[in-house]
């Protein structure tokens, strides 16, 4: 399964990186880690002449695990996996859904990493990535990771198809955090592919999937809802957490700055035209007539209609 999909619900055609692009991608941020700890280490000897052996070996400690260890998990955590090294190779750290990852992610691949990067000087996560079908070094085997290419042509990418208006955001209060990856994972890639499966063998498979995310969820289909349906319902949902999550903080601090500037919004006052009255005994003109207003808007047949 070469295709991946990102925590916004879009599935890129991405591919696992290769070993070579990945050793480039380390040899640069560790040529950039170990500048960085030269410099602070010369910068500490210099200050800590007067102290005794003991506080210089523990400066020398915390600075190795500040700098060539803490620095890197940082930078992936706050980056969402993509390094100085990565970014200049078009990769990008990602989980085995596709999703971006997180604090403990980065903090088990860089813990391990000390032993199969710096210890062992890479052999043995060359080792690991050799054998493993992805690619994927003995960091991300423990951290459910992996290293994924960014930069691929435009043409692959494939969205997941958007749930139908009256569905958004009908499952708001559902609690997603027992739904584990390899589910997500298989969720997205049917509805990316629904539309080249046949009718009965799609909507079987579906109604396996609904039936799997219920019961992850603890809460039933609903009645009325196909499952296919239901499914990018709930993957939408699972998008705009996670957009909340990211960008949340952001947009509502750009939003209340940018508030005050404006000014507040000051509607133009409405002009009410007069009303003549109509002579008793006239006949009224059809052409006046007040047109009557578009009726309830009835969503069309989309794909997530049952097969007949």
């Amino acid at each position: 399964m070469n295709e991946l999909v990102t925590g916004d619900a879009v599935v890129l055609g991405l591919r696992p990186a290769k070993l070579p692009s990945r050793a480039l991608a380390v040899v640069i941020d560790l040529v950039v880690v170990w500048a960085a700890y030269i410099v602070v280490s010369i910068v500490l000897t210099v200050a800590t002449g007067s102290l005794d052996t003991a506080a210089v070996a523990a400066l020398a400690v915390a600075s190795f695990l500040l700098i060539p260890v803490g620095v890197p998990i940082a930078v992936e955590t706050l980056s969402h996996g993509r390094s100085l090294g990565k970014l200049a190779c078009g990769l990008r750290v990602v989980r085995d859904d596709g999703g971006p990852i997180r604090f403990r992610h980065a903090l088990v691949r860089g813990a391990i990493g000390v032993v199969e990067l710096l210890m062992s000087f890479g052999v043995i996560a060359c080792i690991a990535s050799l054998v493993s079908a992805r690619g994927r070094r003995v960091g991300d085997l423990f951290a459910g990771t992996l290293v994924v290419r960014e930069r691929v042509p435009a043409d692959r990418a494939r969205a997941v198809p958007p749930p139908p208006p009256w569905l958004v955001g009908r499952f708001s209060e559902l609690d997603l955090s027992s739904v584990p990856d390899d589910l997500w994972l298989a969720i997205r890639q049917y509805l990316t592919r629904m539309g080249q499966l046949d009718a009965g063998v799609g909507w079987s498979m579906s109604q396996r999937l609904a039936d799997n995310l219920a019961a992850r969820t603890g809460v039933p289909l609903p009645q009325g809802v196909p499952p296919a349906a239901y499914l990018a319902a709930v993957v939408n949902e699972r998008q705009a957490r996670d957009s909340r999550r990211a960008f949340g903080s952001v947009a509502a601090a750009a939003a209340a700055a940018a508030g005050p500037a404006n000014g507040p919004t000051v509607r133009p006052p409405q002009v009410r035209r007069p009303v003549v009255a109509q002579p008793e005994g006239e006949p009224r003109d059809a052409s006046r007539a007040p047109t009557p207003g578009p009726g309830p808007a009835v969503p069309p047949a989309s794909r997530f209609a049952p097969p007949a």
